[in-house]
């Protein structure tokens, strides 16, 4: 198995990061057939596979919003408003995507994005752990 850590700055606001040139490049470098793993090893934040740059990323955004609102009532309650919404998010957006890879390219479909959600304005740096599993 091979890994590589990729820092990803997400900023004071909450955000959808793309972070697919960076799972393209560790695939390609791999080589051959296997699966990519990607894990973000931080409570408060997810791996989606999802289109971008189509509104998608917002609507998204929003649609956490809805589910999960920046208020008072999360019982977790330290850090910003709402900061405990973060906690829960990875129940519905997991910290980790398993994608294949043929020939060193993913296999993803013509649309389809990794991205890292992350609802946490308090914690502006994550890590993300690629592995590549071979055949």
């Amino acid at each position: 198995m091979r890994s590589r850590e990729i820092q990803v700055r997400t900023g004071s606001q909450e955000r959808v990061h793309d972070i697919t040139d960076e799972c393209v490049d560790f695939a390609r470098e791999c080589g051959g057939d296997g699966l990519l793993h990607v894990f973000v090893p931080h409570a408060t934040a997810g791996i989606a596979i999802i289109e971008l740059r189509s509104g998608s990323d917002e609507d998204l955004l929003a649609a956490l919003g809805d589910l999960l609102p920046a208020d008072d009532r999360w019982r977790h309650a330290h850090g910003s408003r709402g900061h405990g919404r973060s906690h829960v998010m990875p129940a519905f957006i997991p910290p980790y995507a398993s994608v294949p890879v043929l020939g060193g390219r993913l296999a993803l479909g013509a649309w389809q994005s990794v991205a890292l959600v992350d609802l946490n304005v308090d914690n502006p740096n994550r890590r993300v752990h690629l592995s590549f599993l071979s055949n």
